[in-house]
């Protein structure tokens, strides 16, 4: 329950600090594209067993890498858009960031529990990580879609 409190509030963190400003080359990660990722790992999970750990896990990191590159991405972006940003937009991104890097935190500290649950916590395990990276990877896409959305009005 406790877990869930701090993913919602998360998610409404996010929502109230967008990244305004960010190059989106044609190279980055789509949100269907992450959206369809989320949703495939997340129903991939909930078949393996606790036998099934390693393979589990193995999943689950490749999706975590996959996380760090779209927000190493993004950063990237407005790394390169830094001198086109007025300070609002530049304390945004900066706050955006800093909440993904922290609930891809949290999402690493699941993956921790994941990968060394009992059988007895396997399924609790799975839910947890599931929705921790759920939930990062939510964020991501609403502030990327919030970007985008300011880049095409130009502000």
């Amino acid at each position: 329950m406790r877990f869930n409190t701090c993913a919602f509030m998360l998610i409404g963190i996010m929502g109230m600090t967008p990244v305004v400003y960010a190059k989106t080359p044609t190279d980055m990660t789509s949100i269907e594209e992450v959206k369809q990722e989320t949703q495939s790992l997340i129903h991939t999970l909930k078949a393996y067993t606790a036998n099934q750990r390693d393979e589990a896990s193995k999943k689950a990191e490749a999706a975590l890498d996959n996380l760090d590159n779209r927000i190493d991405e993004l950063e990237t972006s407005i790394d390169d858009n830094w001198d086109k940003m007025n300070k609002a937009a530049r304390n945004n991104a900066r706050t955006s960031l800093k909440s993904l890097r922290s609930q891809r935190i949290e999402v690493a500290e699941w993956y921790g529990r994941l990968k060394s649950s009992s059988n007895d916590a396997w399924g609790q395990m799975k839910t947890g990580f599931s929705n921790a990276y759920g939930a990062v990877n939510s964020a991501w896409g609403k502030a990327k879609k919030e970007f985008e959305s300011e880049d095409r009005t130009g502000q």
